[in-house]
């Protein structure tokens, strides 16, 4: 493809005006932003479909995003988000399209995705007598359907259990309990060569004793029926793996909610795309969220991002969002190969509230390094609303009484966006994936990196296979 600007962000007009910028805010404090502004947070939200984002305790000022936004601009940010949805082969170090958003198309969706949806819901109906799917898969094969599955698992008619580790124990807890001949595996592996997968499948299918059902989730569809699978279903190499909940690695989550329910899933996540296609930057809440982060990494000198959910229903979504992000934007080269003098992507880790408030939060009120954290809240109680509430107030404004021993002051001033979904339900879920989703694909823009890649995984893999190959002496 021809793309839109190599120039690297550094040398961008707005990436200096940005760094002489974040000087003035070295002494500011949200406390007083608040003060200043009544209506602060009216000024500094967004609304898209199926969510609201709060982002007015973050430390920033409308000339922030205004040159935020000339940033993003300057790196091509709108030419880069026609190549995404035009399916030009973004992916550069593989020659590939990034298509994830074509399996949430609806109507317009390719035809193989159609088609692929079509026999996924057949397949589905036709699982009589099955009780429970045990999903094979690691990394992007297990993430997202494990999150889908975890965040509405009371819905489900059939019980999946998940087993992504090498550890035998893992498969064991999976396999704990089930009949074989009421039970399908469910093998999700691109190459149907992943270390893992394949160990777990191999013990699984001898668990099975020639009952019960394989199937298979890649794109080697010759390899997966050698293997024994009676049905594969397609992954296509212009979908990876951390972006594939949307297609058949889910069909484990399907069959168990039913069709119904992962189509509002995957309509959630389309109008998601929807606004991020149309919405001004200023109020497009993925793009906020890229530039907020952005902000906060390169001119703040924030090091990790906290994610924190208000809900036990959304407890694996740090999980999920660590590969998302790390894995896509954890890089030390550009797109021409040149070495990075400025930081990519923060370490993203968190946990749910309020189990978190009685684990990490002291280090997050008064700790040495501000770390930046999203709240997401989504209504389930009104005890969990307002310890998250009280949690980005106190992150925010801390307190300096001096009438209190230093220990018990909070120096406040610590940066935080909150989230909030009307509901817990697919189409909630969706939406709020493809808004993480798009956040990291304006934030590869931004860094001129590739985020559709992973090489960095790939020399671990190699040791790990040369080590048991000379302690098994062959």
């Amino acid at each position: 493809m021809s793309t839109p600007t190599t120039l690297p962000p550094t040398e961008c007009p707005a990436w200096a005006k940005l760094t002489a910028h974040a000087e003035g805010w070295r002494d500011t404090h949200l406390a007083g932003l608040f003060r200043d502004d009544a209506q602060r947070g009216a000024h500094f939200s967004a609304q898209a479909p199926g969510l609201l984002l709060d982002y007015s305790r973050q430390r920033v000022g409308a000339l922030t995003l205004r040159l935020l936004a000339q940033l993003a601009a300057e790196r091509g940010f709108e030419a880069w988000r026609r190549a995404l949805f035009a399916g030009e082969p973004i992916n550069i170090t593989e020659g590939r399209a990034v298509r994830h958003s074509a399996l949430r198309a609806g109507d317009a969706a390719p035809p193989e995705v159609r088609e692929t949806l079509a026999r996924m819901r057949a397949l589905a109906a036709g699982l009589r007598g099955v009780r429970r799917i045990v999903h094979l898969g690691t990394g992007g094969s297990d993430l997202g359907a494990r999150l889908l599955m975890d965040t509405l698992r009371e819905r489900a008619a059939i019980e999946v259990r998940f087993a992504a580790n090498i550890d035998p124990l893992d498969l064991a807890r999976a396999l704990e309990g089930a009949d074989p001949a009421a039970t399908l595996v469910l093998a999700v592996s691109k190459t149907f060569t992943t270390a893992e997968t394949l160990a777990n499948a191999r013990a699984a299918k001898a668990w099975l004793a020639g009952r019960g059902l394989i199937f298979a989730v890649t794109a080697n569809d010759a390899a997966a029926r050698a293997f024994g699978a009676t049905e594969v279903l397609p992954m296509w190499d212009w979908v990876g793996g951390r972006f594939s909940v949307w297609s058949a690695a889910s069909f484990s989550a399907l069959a168990a909610l039913g069709p119904d329910v992962f189509d509002e899933f995957l309509a959630g996540a389309r109008e998601m795309d929807r606004h991020f296609l149309e919405a001004p930057p200023e109020k497009n809440v993925p793009v906020l969220l890229a530039l907020l982060g952005a902000w906060n990494v390169n001119f703040l000198g924030a090091a990790t991002h906290c994610v924190l959910p208000y809900a036990h229903a959304l407890r694996l979504l740090p999980a999920y969002l660590q590969q998302l992000e790390m894995e896509s934007n954890g890089k030390r080269v550009d797109r021409e190969g040149c070495a990075l003098a400025y930081a990519t992507a923060p370490v993203v880790w968190g946990a749910e509230g309020t189990v978190s408030q009685h684990s990490f939060h002291q280090l997050l009120h008064q700790g040495t390094q501000a770390v930046p954290a999203d709240f997401i809240v989504a209504g389930v109680s009104a005890e969990l609303d307002a310890n998250a509430e009280a949690q980005a107030r106190a992150l925010a404004f801390g307190t300096d009484d001096p009438a209190l021993p230093a220990y018990r002051r909070y120096p406040g001033n610590r940066p935080s966006n909150t989230l909030r979904l009307a509901r817990i339900d697919a189409r909630a879920l969706g939406a709020l994936l493809a808004a993480y989703e798009h956040k990291v694909f304006v934030q590869g823009v931004l860094w001129n990196v590739n985020s559709f890649d992973q090489w960095g995984v790939e020399l671990g893999k190699q040791l790990a296979s040369e080590i048991l190959k000379q302690q098994r002496g062959t």
